[in-house]
Parts: C-alpha cells; structure tokens; sequence
C-alpha cells in the first residue's frame, strides 16, 4: 500500500464499483479491497458525504454518485490519452515517414481518435472521428487480441456481428478466434486491403494499468517496398511507451 493509506483505499473501492455493472452490498467491496467491514463502512461513508459513493437504501447496495461522474466527464473533456499519444505518433511518423494514428474501442468498431499524417502521403479513412469494423483493421485486431475471450465473444456472437467491406477479412466468430490467436503469437496485428485495397497497416495494443487495452497505435501505408521488418518494433515500441505513460506495462512477446 502507498504512503498515504487511506487514499489508496479509496481510490481501490472507486476502481472497484467502477468495474460493477451493478451497485453492490458493503460486503463485497470489504472483500475486494480487503478491509475489515466497519473500516469499509466508515470509509464508504466519507465517500457518500464527497458525493463519491451514493447508497441505495432500499437494496442495501452502493454504487457510484455523481462526483464519481464529474471526475469521468472531466476525464473525457481534457483527453488525456490523445493528449500523451499526440508527440510520440509524430515521433514515430517521422522515423517512418508514414502516417499513424491511435484508436479505441468502441462496441464492434474501432474509433480514431489521433492521426499523424506524414507529408506527402495520400489521405486515409483512419481520419479523427472515424469509425470502422474493428475485426477487419490492424487497430481493432491488436485490441481485440488483449480482450478476455468472453468479450470479444460478446461482441461477435454469430455471423451477423460481422461486417463486409471488400470481401476479405474474418466472417465468422471460429475466424475471429484464429485470427486473433495468430495476432496474440505475433505480437502485432497486421490488416492488408481489407479496409482499402492497396493499403496495409500494422498495429500493437496500448495496455492499461490492469492490463487490459486502452487503444492500439497503427502504421498505414501503400508502399509496397515498405520494411515490415523495420515498422514493427517501432510501433510497438510507441505502443509500450504509451502504456507506460498509463500505468501499464510492455506488452510480452
């Protein structure tokens, strides 16, 4: 535990309730965070006066109150992640002199939410505020590949979770499953033509400081004298920088 121990306990039981789907009894979290139940209670109790925690009386539940979501809104308004991605895909984009972007999850797609054109290059459709299949783009396979199996079976339960652009990529969810295992050994995802023909992307996972993935850094290009060889270990290597940046780790080979 840190040095200030009643702030480290607070900050678990807010980690905690925020990955609930449901308001919880005071048991529970005592058992999470591993507190006796009248510390929990007292501490939960601090947390309610700050707005942090809102008790549920009728169910004899908590759950998180609206401070808890002013700090989530605030987190989205100065965008944290966009802001620490900004110069280390420019960096990257000049040591390849190719354009790169970063990318989140969301539901099946994936969102871009930096790009870092290189001069020179032709535009892309990986511009800011695009949306894509996730299961067709080198950036929706490095995250998916970081996702327990449940999810990303969640997410593709059957054929009709699957989108066709070109014709190319996974269709099924036994498709899905082999690809992103191949992604897993790799170490990278890679996507070619399937979102435009004639481009090509790698692309490695950011993760978080559970590690679970926050967003994938991704190369596009259309030359095909391109060193794949040499674009790897720099996008991963941006990818574990940012990871590190979050509280994360490198991600393992």
């Amino acid at each position: 535990m840190g040095q200030v121990p009643a702030a480290t306990r607070t900050l678990r039981v807010l980690r905690f309730l925020a990955g609930q789907p449901d308001p919880v009894p005071l048991e529970r979290i005592a058992r999470a965070v591993g507190l006796p139940r009248s510390t929990a209670y007292h501490l939960v109790t601090a947390m309610i006066e700050e707005g942090f925690v809102v008790h549920l009386e009728d169910e004899h539940r908590y759950g998180l109150g609206v401070a808890a979501f002013e700090v989530g809104s605030g987190y989205a308004r100065q965008a944290p992640l966009q802001r620490i991605a900004r110069r280390p895909l420019a960096e990257l984009v000049d040591a390849l002199g190719q354009s790169a972007h970063l990318a989140v999850l969301h539901g099946r797609d994936v969102l871009y939410v930096v790009e870092e054109r290189s001069p020179g290059r032709p535009p892309l459709v990986t511009d800011v505020g695009v949306r894509l299949p996730a299961q067709l783009t080198a950036s929706g396979r490095a995250i998916l590949a970081a996702l327990p199996a449940a999810q990303v079976r969640a997410l593709f339960p059957d054929r009709d979770a699957f989108v066709d652009r070109h014709g190319l990529g996974p269709r099924t969810p036994g498709a899905l499953r082999t690809l992103l295992a191949e992604t897993r050994q790799r170490g990278y995802a890679v996507e070619d033509g399937e979102v435009t023909p004639g481009f090509a992307s790698v692309a490695a996972v950011v993760l978080d400081h559970n590690g679970l993935p926050a967003a994938s850094v991704a190369v596009t290009y259309a030359d095909a004298s391109v060193d794949v060889g040499r674009v790897v270990p720099l996008v991963r290597r941006t990818a574990d920088r940012l990871g590190t940046r979050l509280g994360g780790g490198p991600t393992k080979d």
